[in-house]
């Protein structure tokens, strides 16, 4: 069932985070470990960063549907456009484009392929990537301390290269979206169907328009936009490194039917070479997952948690 439509997820602090602030550790901690959502705010970033890189986002997508589809990823590349994403193999209502800074696995030689027409869009997306990679390892480091683990310890797969990439978002109307208030629609449309990020964080910018819902204590709760803030989410394999002390949380995307909406998130991913493995010291309720197999076998279910 839906609840609050705008119940408040924690904020955390991203100045304060810089600092090792104790107590802002210990509320990463909490927001990690009963959400696994939070509002990471005092961000520090230059004026109107956000504002242009919306723009530049929006402008793309409005582009002629043929000149993006000539931007389309294929079998051999994943970075490019696509307009028929499957979460739960129902299609999502959405379209999107990938991007990533090609050289993140050396036996796999991928390149963006950027629209000519727009000149500053890459510049405007590489500068977006780095920002959310500098702030992701922030995060991390901060996890880490809150975890109680080495320092580095999961930096370590992050430096000097890792296989994060941003994917830019666009939900058109929907002239038949599912029910707001269904648990788990079987008619309609959503923008993204229910599921976990495979990483390990994802840095999300959302438009002014709201529609990103978290399942929280069996009901799903509104994440509202609010200016000069980023949604931050832990993945899979924050789940695995934490040992379930901080779960990755169930999430999905409302479709809208009088506004058209925009985001953009950031997957903070390993090097394809991590092999991910409980690091709590407590009795390990994951087997190692290696991040390049799972990425590639996740749709097929292979990951494994051994319980007690």
């Amino acid at each position: 069932m839906a609840s609050d439509p705008m119940k408040q997820i924690p904020t955390i602090s991203l100045r304060e985070l810089k600092t090792n602030n104790r107590a802002t550790i210990a509320s990463l901690a909490d927001a990690c470990e009963h959400w696994g959502f939070f509002r990471l705010v005092e961000l520090d970033l230059e004026k109107g960063a956000t504002d242009r890189f919306l723009a530049a986002m929006k402008v793309f997508f409005s582009l002629p549907h043929e000149t993006k589809r000539q931007l389309s990823r294929t079998q051999e590349n994943p970075w490019g456009y696509f307009d028929q994403e499957l979460t739960k193999n129902k299609q999502d209502w959405k379209e999107i484009y990938d991007l990533g800074l090609d050289q993140s696995d050396p036996q796999y030689q991928s390149q963006t392929p950027w629209p000519s027409s727009l000149p500053g869009f890459r510049d405007t997306m590489l500068q977006w990537h780095h920002r959310c990679e500098t702030i992701s390892l922030i995060l991390l480091e901060s996890i880490v301390q809150s975890l109680g683990l080495a320092e580095n310890s999961l930096a370590q797969h992050f430096t000097p290269d890792n296989s994060s990439f941003l994917r830019l978002n666009h939900y058109p109307v929907c002239e038949t979206p599912a029910d707001a208030v269904e648990d788990f629609p079987t008619e309609g449309h959503l923008g993204i169907y229910h599921h976990t990020d495979a990483g390990a964080l994802t840095v999300l910018l959302q438009d002014e328009v709201s529609g990103l819902q978290v399942r929280h204590n069996n009901a799903w709760e509104t994440i509202g936009s609010e200016q000069d803030s980023l949604i931050i989410n832990v993945g899979d394999l924050v789940q695995v490194w934490s040992n379930n002390r901080y779960k990755a949380p169930l999430h999905r995307v409302l479709a809208n039917s009088k506004k058209d909406r925009f985001s953009a998130a950031f997957f903070m991913n390993p090097d394809f070479s991590t092999n991910c493995t409980p690091q709590t010291g407590d009795k390990p309720l994951y087997r190692s997952v290696n991040w390049g197999e799972f990425r590639s076998a996740r749709a097929s279910g292979d990951y494994s948690n051994l319980g007690d």
